[in-house]
């Protein structure tokens, strides 16, 4: 007993449960970090607009050097100032725009999370289509056992002159078939197994069982992908008021220091230095453009109203998709009760049938229906109970929550 357990225990240590999967997933899938980069950018943007309200400092230099000098021109001249300027007022367009800023990020941050959940529920699919396939898998092997026994023990009677080729025939051709079928199903496990690396980026050993929790009356949240749609929305809206500000008066202020030197001059230029302090005040409006600035924010309004839409569909999508959901949920539980009766029933016809076999009252033909009929019934109860999982998680994805809050 000890020795198994040992042979069993790197099962257990590399065993990969379904949350760990997600939250995995959730911080390793190339896209996800690229999205989360995206994400990360939109906020320095947001950064770098609310800077805007504050002063700009200017600084700079030159020197000239001639090598002939006049009475109106200096042999040498340099320079240096500084320069504070402020934006008194700018009609609003500061503050549409890091409105507009801060709406992209807010869009950028849904984007990333709706990736998050919509990659979250393809995991799902695919951990449970794997055992689905892997119970389908165990079935056939338990027939190809069972198949393979009985050839033997067909093969003994037609060597001793007492069952027929044809019988022989037949167990053979249902067991090479079950083969073909078990390596039919390991490719596909393959591919499945493959593409959930993919999504997480990350090699699977194996896989522990997982169940969600049964549903919780709740309301229906919007998806992050509506939110980022209204988010998206915003943003516009933000940049089209903006649009209006050039008919504003546009006030500045500016101050700078100025620092002057002259060398190797003449007697109309004597060397010196000389400081000077100039403070500006600066208004000015648009008065006429031909409408550029309107027909551009009628465009961007025109877009706004088209994302309204979209998400009007979007909303009404969701609630489809969500009261499927909820039909999904019963349907599968019906499947179920349906599939754990066939497949009582047909262990305890395959049962019977095999015993009628070994003692010859039926053929080979009766006892290979029965023994194709409980291997079906097994995968197809399997299957069901880990369709009404992926139901559940359709449920969760639709009703806007994280997945895997869900799971037990």
């Amino acid at each position: 007993m000890k020795k198994v357990l040992f042979l069993l225990l790197p099962a257990f240590i590399y065993a990969d449960t379904l949350h760990s999967l997600l939250e995995y997933a959730g911080t390793n899938n190339k896209l996800v970090v690229a999205e989360s980069l995206s994400k990360d950018s939109k906020q320095k943007e947001l950064d770098a607009q609310q800077s805007s309200y504050y002063p700009t400092v200017d600084m700079g230099a030159f020197y000239q050097s001639s090598h002939e000098r006049s009475a109106m021109m200096p042999g040498d001249v340099y320079s240096g100032y500084a320069k504070v300027g402020f934006d008194i007022y700018d009609g609003g367009k500061r503050s549409s725009l890091v409105d507009q800023k801060r709406s992209e990020y807010q869009a950028s941050s849904y984007d990333a999370s709706e990736l998050k959940k919509s990659l979250s529920l393809q995991v799902v699919q695919d951990f449970f289509t794997i055992k689905s396939l892997e119970s389908s898998q165990k079935a056939k092997e338990e027939a190809g056992v069972s198949l393979k026994t009985q050839l033997e023990r067909v093969r003994a009677f037609y060597d001793a002159k007492l069952a027929t080729i044809d019988e022989v025939d037949r167990l053979q051709s249902a067991y090479d078939t079950n083969i073909y079928n078990i390596e039919a199903i390991k490719l596909d496990i393959l591919s499945v197994n493959r593409a959930l690396e993919l999504k997480l980026s990350k090699k699977i050993e194996t896989l522990e069982d997982s169940n969600f929790k049964e549903i919780v009356a709740d309301e229906m949240q919007s998806v992050d992908a509506i939110r980022s749609l209204e988010a998206s929305r915003d943003a516009i809206k933000s940049l089209a008021e903006s649009m209006d500000s050039p008919y504003y008066p546009q006030l500045r202020i500016e101050d700078t220091m100025s620092y002057n030197g002259y060398n190797n001059t003449d007697m109309t230029h004597p060397d010196g230095v000389y400081n000077q302090n100039k403070l500006l005040l600066s208004a000015n409006f648009r008065l006429y453009d031909g409408g550029v600035l309107q027909e551009n924010r009628q465009a961007l309004e025109l877009n706004a109203k088209a994302l309204e839409k979209r998400i009007e569909y979007k909303n009404d999508e969701q609630k489809m998709n969500y009261e499927l959901a909820s039909a999904r949920i019963a349907t599968n539980k019906a499947k179920i009760q349906s599939a754990k009766s066939a497949l009582v029933a047909a262990q305890s016809a395959f049962a019977t049938i095999e015993q009628k076999y070994n003692a010859g009252i039926v053929d080979n033909v009766v006892y290979l229906d029965a023994l194709t009929s409980r291997a079906s019934a097994q995968a197809l109860y399997e299957s069901s109970l880990n369709d009404l999982e992926i139901a559940y998680a359709f449920y969760y994805y639709y009703s806007g929550k994280n997945i895997e809050e869900f799971l037990q």
